[in-house]
């Protein structure tokens, strides 16, 4: 006889019987959220630890006018707000959140090996433009790392589950403390090396802990609960007009349900598609005409 318990069809409101016979899963929960903690507390110590003293070195070190180096720093910052909007479209339709932290995490290690290399082996009049580079390669990393770890580390645990419901929110309060944690490090420590032993040395302690970082992340790579790319949000907006533009005469759906409806208590009843949950009802296949 088969050991696996099925889910049973449970009545609305009595959720925690249905989870009591699931299986608990062999992935996720927070086996495998802790390796992701590690990436992003590293992404945030290394952030922190460029961009805190930034201003100092580009007036202090390349000359720049205090008013040039200002300049500079606020156009990298808005620069590093931007991209996470194309890296959370690639993540998304294309190369899925897994491998898009790892890619970006490569960039983001490439920019800090990269600018370790230009505060110490270039000589000072060919460094400018060096240093620029690798600066502009951590906004590319930072693009497809920040809108992608958070959300890959929730996805982890399934809210269908009471104890990874509870879980779940745990996680976020260690998540948090990280990502401060993280932040306060490369402010108090990092700066300091950087003032007063070296800047190589500083940025070689955050290439450093980049790269420790990817290593542990990718040492959980097989726990992990991935889900796949949906393709480009483009089409689906195009499918929406173009479906409105053909059925905008229609004036029922299937079985007389309203377009948009909540759940049972409202007279619905959630559809699953994929494994994913809508609240949308289809429209009737037979149109309907006044």
């Amino acid at each position: 006889m088969d050991s696996s318990v099925a889910p049973a069809m449970i009545p609305y409101g009595n959720e925690d019987m249905e989870t009591s016979t699931r299986r608990k899963p062999s992935k996720g929960g927070w086996k495998s959220a802790i390796f992701i903690i590690f990436v992003e507390v590293a992404e945030r110590f290394a952030y922190y630890g460029v961009s805190g003293n930034l201003i100092t070195y580009l007036t202090n070190v390349l000359d720049q006018p205090t008013a040039t180096a200002a300049k500079n720093v606020n156009i990298w910052h808005g620069v590093s707000a931007i991209f996470p909007l194309f890296g959370a479209l690639v993540a998304d339709s294309y190369l899925g959140r897994f491998k898009t932290i790892v890619l970006s995490s490569i960039i983001y290690l490439t920019g800090l090996v990269l600018l370790t290399v230009s505060v110490s082996a270039i000589p000072l009049e060919h460094r400018r433009a060096a240093f620029f580079i690798a600066l502009y390669i951590l906004t590319v990393g930072e693009g497809g790392h920040k809108p992608c770890v958070q959300t890959f580390a929730a996805d982890q645990f399934d809210e269908e589950l009471a104890e990874e419901k509870k879980a779940k929110s745990s996680f976020f309060n260690w998540w948090y403390l990280g990502i401060v944690s993280g932040a306060t490090m490369a402010i108090l420590v990092v700066i300091y090396v950087q003032d007063y032993v070296g800047w190589d040395v500083g940025f070689g302690m955050l290439a450093g802990a980049v790269a420790v970082a990817l290593g542990v992340f990718l040492i959980g790579s097989r726990t992990y609960r991935r889900q796949s790319p949906i393709g480009s949000p483009f089409t689906r907006v195009a499918q929406v007009f173009v479906a409105a533009a053909r059925k905008w005469w229609i004036s029922v759906t299937r079985d007389g349900l309203a377009v948009c409806y909540d759940d049972d208590e409202a007279g619905g009843t959630k559809a699953n598609i994929q494994g994913r949950r809508t609240t949308l009802a289809r429209t009737n296949p037979i149109p309907v005409r006044y």
